[in-house]
């Protein structure tokens, strides 16, 4: 899973959020459409990207938030 893809994605996601004008409903919308439309593995590893200082910086502070904020609403369902 190249992580640089999915910091440009979640990034690409967080710009069209970033225009609400409430900033929890943009947090709630960034992880809402993470959780829909990324697949387990993706989700894994954008979380996991919060550990790691130079991958963090690269994610919109919006991102980061939402993240932090839905890490469980993230997290796969184990079976």
């Amino acid at each position: 899973m190249d992580v640089n893809n999915l910091i440009r994605m979640a990034n690409r996601i967080a710009e069209f959020f970033e225009g609400m004008p409430e900033h929890d409903e943009a947090l709630d919308g960034v992880a809402q459409h993470i959780r829909k439309f990324w697949e387990p593995r993706m989700r894994l590893r954008i979380l996991a990207a919060l550990n790691e200082p130079s991958e963090a910086a690269q994610l919109r502070p919006l991102v980061r938030d939402a993240l932090q904020k839905h890490a469980a609403l993230l997290e796969p369902v184990q079976a």
